[in-house]
């Protein structure tokens, strides 16, 4: 059974993972964000800052298309965190681009943990 952040339950700006996520490490976070991934195709290797850049509170900008991406820090973007339907759908799409995959339940939750503390 697929697993989805659909079950995410946001209050305010607090964001509450399922018990099972609690372990959820920012250090994991920080350590996949910059981490490159080879690429099926041949192409050269993604990793999430290819696109976001390193600092999360500046904008980044997409690899293929060049269009900008808004800062991913709640920090100085509060949109972020609060629609568990974008969070799924984008964190579906980044990972299978980046990654080649979907993310894990824990992969998700460290990138979400990581992330709150910008």
């Amino acid at each position: 059974m697929k697993r989805h952040l659909a079950t995410v339950l946001l209050s305010a700006s607090t964001l509450i993972l399922p018990a099972t996520l609690w372990a959820a490490d920012p250090a994991a976070g920080a350590a996949g964000w910059t981490k490159e991934y080879p690429q099926a195709d041949g192409s050269a290797p993604r990793s999430c800052v290819t696109c976001h850049g390193r600092d999360l509170t500046q904008p980044g900008r997409q690899a293929n298309t060049g269009k900008v991406i808004e800062p991913m820090a709640p920090s100085v973007n509060p949109q972020r965190l609060t629609d568990p339907a974008k969070i799924e759908k984008w964190l579906t799409r980044n990972c299978r681009w980046t990654l080649g995959r979907e993310c894990t339940a824990g992969e998700k939750a460290d990138f979400i943990a990581y992330i709150k503390t910008q």
